[in-house]
């Protein structure tokens, strides 16, 4: 090859160099792009893989948890059949003990008897069953127990027996009574963890309620009211009667939830209310405490009107007035059934000024006080008694 071939292969030679040159730069690129995407598909392959693994771990442990839960609720769950099991057993067994409760459908041939009877001997003077001859000649102390429950309600003990027991009724409809075994665990705890329930087979309406040797005597409304009795020991009902007393209306003027007041003296027991017939004052009733029969009827001087409770003393109803603005309530007027006591003789007793006014006034003729609910407080007022021919 000549010369002159050689000089015409360089540049050819050269252009080849180049575009090799040129090609290995552009293979080296690819090849770099290349592997920093194999990096980052590495970086990232290695992050979903720890977050897989911490997901699953998390799994795992939410699957052991929900298994003690489930094991948890399937002990609690043959627990409670147990208890169910046992509770059914308990029922079978009081049922066979004990009578079931009487039917409360009111036979009105019956009804009607009563009322006739009870108006021949209405306003007949009364035949005393006890020498009681005390009256209230004041209010001697007053002690306030504690805040418990709403504004208005009912607390008392068995005025008739020996108990020791709070019964509490709070507000004025419900169906659960609380029992607290002695004055003490009333007073001194707030809540009502210390008290057991009594959920009763009808809920009672008003404050006018009352227990009396060993029975709890209330007042249900199912269109007209009834009176019920309720024996404590049992659970069970025992009687009921219809009150033989057509359109009631609320007995006391200031508390509009209560138609009827059973209350207990020396001489047993005692239905206070009011009607249409008479809706100005107030009427009382002797109750025979067994059959609840109503053994007497009297229409009383003492008016509705700021009336906000009542009790009555060894045959004399005391009642209590108040205003709407509240003041010092006061016993203003007072009905003995034996005409022992003329109402201008008794005397003018005062309570001592609180919060309010009384929704509910219970007299304990065994201890000689009156329990009382006062906007939400428990109050006990002692009372300073006199002979009536000494009034």
């Amino acid at each position: 090859m000549g010369p002159w071939r050689c000089l015409l292969l360089l540049p050819l030679l050269a252009a080849a160099l180049r575009a090799q040159q040129q090609l290995m730069e552009y293979v080296e690129r690819r090849l770099s792009l290349l592997e920093e995407r194999i990096s980052q598909w590495h970086d990232q392959s290695s992050r979903y893989s720890t977050e897989l693994r911490d997901f699953k771990n998390q799994v795992l442990g939410m699957l052991e948890a929900a298994e003690k839960e489930r094991e948890a609720m399937r002990t609690e769950v043959e627990s409670t059949a147990v208890r169910v099991d046992r509770l059914e057993r308990e029922v079978d067994y009081l049922e066979t003990q004990n009578p079931a409760p009487p039917c409360v459908e009111v036979d009105e041939t019956l009804m009607e008897k009563q009322v006739a009877t009870a108006k021949q001997r209405k306003n007949e003077k009364y035949t005393k069953l006890t020498d009681c001859s005390d009256t209230i000649a004041s209010v001697r102390a007053m002690k306030i127990l504690k805040r418990f429950g709403s504004t208005s309600g009912l607390w008392t003990k068995d005025a008739a027996g020996n108990s020791e027991k709070i019964y509490v009724f709070d507000g004025t409809a419900n169906d659960t009574v609380y029992v607290f075994p002695r004055m003490r665990e009333f007073t001194l705890f707030s809540a009502t963890r210390k008290a057991a329930r009594i959920k009763l087979p009808y809920p009672w309406v008003g404050t006018g309620h009352l227990v009396y040797d060993g029975h709890l005597y209330y007042i249900r409304q199912q269109g007209s009211f009834q009176v019920i009795k309720f024996n404590l020991a049992n659970k069970t009902v025992v009687d009921s009667s219809v009150f033989p007393a057509e359109e009631q209306i609320p007995v006391f003027g200031l508390s509009p939830f209560t138609y009827i007041e059973v209350a207990a003296d020396e001489e047993g027991l005692w239905a206070i209310y009011a009607t249409k017939e008479d809706e100005k004052n107030i009427c009382l009733a002797k109750l025979d405490p067994t059959s609840l029969d109503i053994e007497q009827m009297w229409d009383t001087p003492c008016p509705r009107e700021n009336a906000e409770g009542a009790f009555v003393v060894c045959g004399a109803l005391h009642v209590v007035y108040n205003t709407r603005l509240p003041s010092r309530s006061r016993v203003q007027c007072v009905f003995d059934v034996s005409g022992t006591l003329a109402p201008e003789d008794a005397s003018l007793v005062y309570f001592p000024k609180r919060y309010g006014s009384h929704s509910s006034m219970k007299y304990s003729p065994r201890e000689r006080q009156v329990y009382a609910w006062d906007d939400g407080y428990q109050l006990i007022y002692r009372m300073e008694m006199k002979k009536k021919l000494e009034v």
